[in-house]
């Protein structure tokens, strides 16, 4: 599919379609939560690396984490501090988040701080997500570059710079929940 106008992007997106967009880490390869299984086949990647669902806000997570979990308010304060940002929070997942990585009982979640990220993501509603990338290669960062190496990505080629890189191309810190509170699991663009 190559460079698309916004408006194709989200239809593509809600029809099921891989997509590309620009978020404050790096650009993101996306799928509806149902259709996890392409990702995986596009980047030749592992399933035991896991995608993370970004979305426009905390509420969309809700299904797909385990809200009777005893600490959820401290997950939502949490997400309030470090939500929209370069940090993701792995959580237990409901069984509906469950099923969206194989062999996984937890769900990481992202909220970017990128307004043309949000924008889509308010019409897509929640995506999967993880860097536009074969397995085992630095991230693509232009979104000239995702559309050459993954011709059949629907990638957002308008209203943006198609040539420059895009975001900080800094991981988002990851923070999973444990008996013991957060741990830190990766450490990337914030602090936290």
């Amino acid at each position: 599919m190559g460079l698309v106008s916004l408006a194709a992007l989200i239809a593509g997106a809600r029809s099921g379609q891989l997509v590309s967009f620009p978020t404050d880490t790096v650009p993101a390869l996306a799928v509806r939560p149902d259709r996890s299984t392409d990702i995986f086949t596009l980047k030749q990647r592992s399933p035991d690396k896991p995608l993370i669902l970004m979305a426009s806000s905390w509420q969309e997570f809700l299904p797909f984490i385990d809200i009777g979990h005893p600490a959820l308010e401290i997950w939502e304060q949490t997400a309030e501090k470090y939500f929209a940002g370069a940090v993701t929070l792995v959580l237990p997942a409901s069984d509906r988040g469950a099923k969206l990585n194989q062999g996984f009982t937890t769900l990481g979640i992202r909220i970017p701080d990128s307004k043309i990220a949000i924008a889509i993501l308010q019409q897509t509603g929640a995506m999967l997500t993880t860097s536009a990338n074969k397995s085992n290669q630095p991230p693509l960062r232009e979104m000239l570059e995702i559309a050459t190496n993954f011709p059949n990505v629907w990638t957002l080629g308008d209203g943006i710079d198609i040539a420059e890189p895009i975001g900080s191309g800094l991981p988002s810190t990851v923070v999973e929940w444990t008996q013991g509170g957060w741990l830190v699991r990766r450490q990337g663009a914030i602090k936290f």
